[in-house]
């Protein structure tokens, strides 16, 4: 398969995008996520251009670690938008997991001790 395009519209590709030649999957890409964050082309191109080289660099090598890191992200996002009143008194607490207060041993042996 082979394209051939003019000088105009490589140009205006480029132009578009920062001197940089991209297809037409990535620039639907970078139209996508600059709609995102308000329409800052600079921030989605570079923001697409660093998960492509991140692709290319791992994805193709190790496909499923690359699908888990997706996966991971995704989480990470998920969560950072959560509204959970539960996920609240975690940040507020400063701590990850459940808290506990005191071990339940010396009620138990003083029952022990007592019933001697």
């Amino acid at each position: 398969m082979s394209d051939e395009f003019t000088h105009e519209y490589i140009d205006r590709v480029r132009k578009k995008y920062s001197g940089k030649w991209i297809c037409g999957l990535c620039a639907e890409a970078v139209k996508e996520e600059a709609e995102k964050n308000g329409g800052k082309n600079e921030e989605a191109l570079s923001s697409h251009m660093s998960s492509h080289s991140k692709f290319n660099k791992f994805g193709r090598a190790y496909p499923v670690l690359y699908q888990a890191e997706a996966m991971r992200e995704m989480l990470k996002k998920s969560r950072a938008k959560s509204i959970s009143p539960r996920d609240k008194n975690v940040i507020k607490k400063g701590t990850t997991g459940i808290a506990r207060s005191t071990s339940c041993i010396p009620a138990i042996t003083k029952e022990i001790n007592e019933l001697n």
